[in-house]
């Protein structure tokens, strides 16, 4: 089943409240919470009180996107906040398999995200163990990017293996997802897609939901 993501960083951050209404009115299942400390990522965007009072007003699916530097000491506040899903970077952790076990062990499901110069086999020893892999189709830390075509392969890859080891976990994109890219990661094998600025910029985001579902 696809899902859509669509990530509040294009939205109006005056409105939160009410620009998460308003995907949730268009079918979205989740809600694609990004969170950069300016360190990580050369942006900073909001941090876990934003999610707690945003959690107050939505029973959406919070789908939160850690871009940052030692996320394990963010993870406490985040999954208290209100966060379903929580997903950190490879690339930013040394202890990944504890990690993915604090996560459970708050209560909610553990993703891991990884940059697009980051190759698979460091989801190798992972993948038995975490709910979502997030495939970055983008360089992250800014919203409205190109999407990277070379990822596709990556993506394919990762699905075959998936299938092939019978793992249970979802393959999430996240990066230049628009109504054309969103069929060719649809094809290689992702089901979470996560858009920002295809969605928050449409004239119709019911129809730009849609469209990215396929």
């Amino acid at each position: 089943m696809i899902k859509v993501a669509p990530s509040i960083l294009s939205a109006d951050f005056a409105r939160l409240a009410e620009e998460i209404g308003r995907i949730e009115e268009a079918g979205a299942e989740y809600v694609h919470i990004d969170v950069m400390d300016g360190t990580f990522v050369p942006n900073i965007t909001l941090g876990s009180p934003v999610v707690q009072s945003l959690r107050k007003c939505s029973k959406a699916v919070f789908d939160v996107h850690l871009m940052v530097e030692h996320p394990e000491t963010q993870v406490i506040a985040f999954a208290e906040a209100g966060a379903d899903i929580i997903t950190f970077h490879i690339e930013a952790v040394r202890h990944a398999h504890r990690l993915v076990q604090q996560i459970k062990s708050l209560g909610c499901k553990a993703g891991v995200a990884l940059n697009p110069a980051t190759p698979l086999v460091m989801l190798e020893e992972l993948m038995e163990d975490i709910d979502m892999a997030l495939i970055m189709t983008v360089n992250p830390g800014f919203g409205g990017q190109k999407f990277i075509p070379s990822m596709l392969e990556k993506i394919s890859i990762l699905r075959h293996t998936v299938e092939e080891n019978g793992f249970i976990l979802d393959i999430e994109v996240d990066g230049g997802i628009n109504a054309e890219t969103a069929p060719l990661v649809r094809e290689a094998g992702a089901n979470v897609l996560v858009a920002g600025s295809a969605v928050y910029g449409a004239p119709d985001i019911k129809a730009a939901v849609q469209a990215i579902r396929g």
